[in-house]
């Protein structure tokens, strides 16, 4: 099988706006992008695909590579290979595909303090594990909350009041469970049925209020008065990647010295297999002709090579990977968690200047496409390095 998904758990360190443009009736004047069935608020798949490409092909040295168009689009670039490429008369499909972020617990506020809300099919989807066999609640309240606090009495969420919450406990994979983050928030978790999520998530959204300055008299500019909400600060979201690598030829650090081996050996067959591969020479285009092609691809290879040398990567002599994963091998998953990575300090979506935007990534899993369980899970490390 060529594909594999990755899960990733992220955590806002901002307040995050993902508009739907324009401006519109209702509650604020620019709305955020919200799944049609449930209306809960979420991350499109397009823009992290978006920014991710863009911090990647930073990270990497290949900014041209990070756009819709001017990509390189060489067999021996990582971030052409993992994300696609249009130029040249000639277009490649990527080999990823990034889902959107959906939201999994949603901070609110409560007479106990802030507490995180979510629901048991949410958890149980994501992978983590629920064991509620210690509560007394009635067999037909299948809608009664829980929580994982010791909690005896009406808990309110926001303005909504909830009966008292039966007694839960709540289990993320490994590499979760070890994170500060879950450490702050693990027992203080609020589980309510679907129908409720969806309302105490709504009611909940971070709105700000701004206006736009004249430019000649710095005042506030008349009529320009405008609100806009977010998913505040401290929501956890949770995010697939399919890595369908049906080429099999990443151009990993390791693949760009064997392929610069072969082409500047004597070994003719070799030669012809790879350029030939790479649809720069076919069989009746001449020997002329192929020696030009081998020139070309080694002057790409040497190119990125250099560029792993002095990418932005932790440890580039490992490639994209960091030092916890370099007993695997290098491929495109690296160049998305190597993007997601930059996400924490430059942003996504929209009023990034006015502190909105970050994201932290906390782990990613490898998921069983049979069972569905979470597999491998490994801790995101955050790199600022060469961050602008």
């Amino acid at each position: 099988m060529s594909f594999s998904t990755y899960r990733y758990l992220l955590m806002t360190t901002d307040p995050v706006h993902i508009g739907t443009g324009g401006m519109r009736l209702g509650r604020v004047d620019n709305s955020i992008v919200r799944e049609p069935g449930t209306r809960l608020p979420k991350v499109p798949g397009t823009s992290l695909s978006g920014a991710i490409r863009s911090y990647s092909a930073y990270r990497y040295g290949k900014r041209g590579c990070s756009g819709q168009g001017g990509h390189c689009g060489r067999p021996t670039c990582p971030i052409c290979y993992t994300f696609g490429s249009v130029g040249d008369g000639r277009s490649y499909s990527g080999v990823v595909s990034i889902g959107d972020a959906r939201l999994l617990l949603f901070p609110v506020y409560s007479m106990t303090g802030p507490v995180w809300v979510s629901t048991e099919g949410l958890l149980n989807e994501v992978g983590f594990t629920l064991d509620s066999s210690d509560t007394h609640l009635a067999k037909d309240s299948s809608d009664a909350p829980l929580t994982t606090m010791d909690w005896d009495k009406p808990l309110n969420l926001g303005w909504l009041m909830i009966k008292t919450p039966g007694k839960v406990k709540i289990k993320p994979p490994n590499e979760i469970s070890i994170k500060e983050e879950w450490k702050t928030i693990g027992g203080r978790i609020v589980l309510i049925s679907d129908k409720l999520f969806s309302q105490v998530v709504n009611s909940n959204l971070e709105v700000r209020t701004s206006v736009a300055i004249d430019p000649e008299t710095g005042a506030a500019e008349k009529g320009a008065l405008f609100t806009y909400e977010a998913i505040p600060r401290a929501a956890f979201l949770w995010l697939d990647v399919v890595v369908d690598d049906f080429r099999g030829a990443f151009p990993s650090k390791e693949q760009l010295e064997d392929w610069m081996e072969k082409l500047g050996g004597s070994n003719g067959h070799d030669q012809k297999n790879l350029v030939s591969n790479w649809h720069l020479w076919k069989k009746d285009d001449g020997q002329a002709k192929l020696k030009e092609e081998v020139q070309k691809s080694l002057g790409w290879i040497k190119d990125d090579l250099k560029r792993y040398e002095m990418s932005t990567m932790p440890t580039p002599k490992d490639g994209w990977k960091n030092k916890m994963q370099k007993d695997n091998q290098d491929g495109p998953q690296y160049v998305i968690t190597a993007g997601v990575e930059w996400i924490e300090h430059l942003g996504i979506g929209g009023m990034g200047t006015r502190g909105f935007g970050r994201v932290r990534a906390l782990a990613s899993c490898e998921v069983d496409y049979q069972t569905r369980t979470l597999n491998d899970c490994q801790s995101v490390k955050s790199s600022s390095k060469g961050v602008p």
